[in-house]
């Protein structure tokens, strides 16, 4: 796809969002007592929400024009949290994680992939260098502790091993070919200097026709070929000369270590706003400290002194030029004092009376009045973030003319506006300096004394300069003694293995189909089983998505902790890198096994807390997580205190706030062992894997790259005739994904795969190994629901 295409993508998206914005503003705001008629509002909307959050994601992985993709970024994190307010209005409504909208789908004329959650891919590629140096420095600890005994190669996939041997093969027959003619040569010189040599002379009007025959020929071709590449120009199928020979440089440069579209700051930016400092900065300059002095001498007309010059933290002198004149900022001040006066009174007779008066409770709302009154969005975070990125959009790009800008990367008039403010900025601290300097002297000759408080101010100051110095002379000793800096702290909680390295497994690894019948099921009044699309889709939503942007995770519905329950081999461990994987965050494994038998947990939870704070995004794994509620008290003085883990876990999340992109995730394969109560009151959200059904286990399609047939391709194996996988999708109903990836790794040996050319798989291969694992049984399956 060329450039015009992803601007088109870029201007679709933005035309669907303002149309749904406006709706929102007719629909949401207004009562509604009809529930099914509110469902289906906030199903449609989170529809269009995802289909314009996808738009928006490819058009800014794909644009490199830094000043468009901070605008796409934008609305983008608007709209992922937009996304996750409804789905939390959905939950509310309809007491479920799991929703079932194919009537909707099929009235919108579309496919259940498209309420796939897209993962923003800017997530990794903005800390590419981070990520990269932090698997190199967590390496290099694991090999220096003993745990590692190399560094991990990076696995060959079975297409790079081919051209390996292909190119070394390519590469043996040159050479062999180079040999044979080496012998050939001096043979065929020998012949040629044995036969005797005969003269054929041309004429000189022959020899001139030969020559100009030859150059003729040669000037016609340059000639055609000269038309041919103006032609294309003129249709725009090439760049013209000019900008082929950038581009022809900037390819030569060399190899760019940055990926694609990645913002950073550019010569270009320098450049500009250097102009800027040397064309516009004396201008300033000279303006500021003209301003600066009128208001110097209007508050001594006024007051009969000069003012104090406010400090750095009170704004310096943008606190002083303010739009208000002298008597209205006396008048201000003095009004704040009288208000302070009477609030502190106020304050002072509240107290009195509701220590005097008892407490009343606030009568509360019940689900009658509720229904009377009719159902409302709750005010969102987001509405204004979108509204705001769509009017820039409109002011900015929406009528642009870009004809001529063929490379697409940076806007040097947006850069130049960009700059104007910093720029301003750093010439407004030097003013300051300068002014105060002026302002003393002013004082000294027509006070004839220093300011009594601009002497404590600065003592205070100075005092609070001696203080930062302390400060950062004991942060340099700790650090250069290595106690208690993060760096220790990190490398200590990897060679404890309380840090480990997350295996690198993607989202969409977890294959798994949708369940196709959920709302005709619902119609019935059964509630059905939720499919592994699902389950996929609300790790995204509640994992990643929050985790991978700052903006999404301090304004959108706050998910601290969150559970995975169902039976072993469902895949909740992968989940779990999974998450680590796709944000790039850091997985503590506090597992009731790896914490067994250790001394000062808290201290431990402390740290871990700390570390994972600094180092965000973080995610803290807790595995077995029902042997710290357990419901029986410990045996020996060995074994784990679950009340005190689970006052641990408490004031570990109480530590968490908004701004803290930590999340706490916990597997078990039997939550009823646990004691409920606390163990419901740790996790925010509860989700149930259960097994994977026939679709999921075989697919409706037979182009879906689902369990069977994805686990067989995966390890080497070829689909046949002779392999009924509809057969296997079968037999294989109430075993889990673990049960068949380990009876396929057990069919397909290294023996087996070479053998299978002249022998083809066989479904009867596949019953053996499945009949050997234990399935999940429906008793189980019923404790879990």
């Amino acid at each position: 796809f060329s450039i015009s295409t992803y601007n088109k993508m870029w201007r679709d998206a933005q035309k669907d969002l303002d149309i749904l914005l406006q709706r929102e503003r007719e629909e949401f705001f207004q009562p509604e007592k009809d529930r099914a008629k509110v469902f289906r509002m906030l199903a449609t909307c989170y529809i269009r929400y995802i289909q314009i959050f996808r738009n928006l994601e490819t058009a800014h992985n794909q644009l490199l024009h830094q000043q468009k993709r901070s605008v796409i970024r934008q609305v983008m994190d608007g709209v992922i949290g937009r996304i996750l307010e409804i789905k939390k209005e959905m939950v509310d409504l309809e007491h479920s994680e799991f929703h079932y909208i194919d009537d909707i789908l099929e009235d919108l004329k579309l496919l259940p992939e498209d309420t796939e959650v897209p993962i923003p891919r800017y997530f990794l590629k903005e800390r590419l260098e981070v990520l990269q140096q932090r698997e190199k420095t967590l390496d290099q600890i694991l090999v220096d502790a003993g745990l590692q005994t190399e560094k991990p190669v990076k696995a060959t996939t079975t297409e790079e091993a081919i051209n390996v041997i292909q190119v070394a093969e390519w590469a043996r027959q040159g050479r062999c070919r180079a040999a044979f003619m080496k012998q050939l040569y001096p043979e065929d010189k020998r012949s040629k200097q044995t036969k005797p040599w005969v003269k054929t002379g041309l004429s000189p009007d022959a020899a001139a026709t030969c020559i100009q025959k030859v150059w003729r020929g040669y000037i016609q071709r340059k000639k055609t070929e000269e038309m041919r590449e103006e032609e294309m120009v003129f249709l725009g199928m090439s760049l013209p000369p000019q900008l082929e020979a950038t581009t022809i440089f900037w390819a030569h440069a060399g190899p760019v270590n940055v990926p694609q579209g990645e913002v950073q700051e550019t010569h270009e930016e320098v450049s500009i706003k250097d102009n800027l400092k040397e064309t516009e900065g004396f201008s300033i300059k000279a303006i500021l400290q003209e301003q600066i002095e009128q208001c110097f001498f209007e508050c001594w007309h006024i007051t009969g002194r000069f003012p104090n010059y406010p400090t750095e933290k009170a704004g310096g002198s943008l606190a002083i030029l303010s739009h208000k004149t002298p008597e209205q900022v006396a008048a201000n001040l003095a009004a704040q004092k009288q208000m302070a006066l009477q609030k502190s009174n106020q304050k002072g007779k509240n107290y009195k009376e509701e220590k005097e008066k008892p407490r009343r409770k606030m009568p509360q709302k019940t689900g009658k009045e509720e229904e009377e009154e009719g159902w409302k969005m709750a005010p969102s975070n987001f509405l204004s973030i979108m509204e705001e990125g769509c009017s820039q959009y409109k002011v900015i790009w929406q009528n642009r003319d870009e004809r001529w800008d063929f490379l697409q990367d940076h806007d040097p008039e947006l850069i130049k506006q960009e700059k104007q403010e910093e720029v301003e900025e750093e010439i407004r601290v030097q003013v300051d300096e300068v002014m105060q300097q002026k302002l003393e002297n002013l004082r000294l000759a027509v006070d004839g004394e220093k300011s009594s408080k601009q002497n404590k101010g600065r003592k205070a100051e100075k005092v609070s300069r001696q203080l930062e110095e302390v400060r950062v002379t004991v942060s340099s000793l700790l650090k250069h003694n290595g106690v208690w800096t993060i760096d220790s702290l990190y490398r200590e909680l990897v060679e404890e293995g309380l840090l480990i390295k997350a295996k690198t497994v993607n989202l969409s690894d977890y294959v798994g189909e949708y369940n196709y019948v959920g709302s005709i099921l619902r119609q019935e009044n059964v509630e059905p089983v939720p499919s592994l699309a699902h389950i996929r889709q609300l790790i995204a939503l509640y994992g990643v998505l929050p985790l991978g942007s700052q903006i999404v995770h301090e304004k959108a519905p706050l998910v601290k902790a969150l559970l995975l329950a169902g039976p072993n081999g469902v895949g909740k461990k992968m989940l779990v890198h999974a998450i680590c994987t796709e944000t790039g965050a850091n997985l503590f494994n506090l597992s009731a096994s790896n914490i067994a038998g250790r001394n000062n947990l808290q201290m431990m939870f402390h740290i871990v807390l700390k570390v994972a704070k600094q180092l965000q995004p973080s995610v803290v794994w807790i595995g077995d997580t029902e042997k710290i509620f357990s419901k029986a008290a410990p045996k020996t003085e060995e074994e784990m205190n679950p009340k005190q883990l689970a006052e641990m876990l408490f004031k570990f999340l109480k530590a968490l706030k908004a701004q803290d992109r930590v999340l706490l995730v916990g597997t078990t394969s039997r939550p009823f062992d646990a004691n409920l109560k606390s163990f419901c009151t740790v996790y925010q959200k509860i989700i149930m894997i259960p097994k994977p059904d026939y679709a999921s286990r075989f697919g409706k399609y037979f182009n879906s790259a689902l369990l069977w047939r994805h686990f067989i391709v995966q390890n080497g194996g070829a689909i046949t005739k002779l392999l009924n996988i509809s057969c296997l999708a079968k037999v294989s109903d109430g075993f889990t994904p673990g049960h068949i990836i380990r009876a396929v790794k057990a069919v397909l040996s290294e023996l087996r795969l070479l053998q299978m050319t002249r022998k083809p798989l066989r479904t009867d291969e596949f019953v053996t190994p499945l009949a050997a694992e234990d399935p999940v049984f429906k008793e189980e399956e019923e404790a879990f629901k």
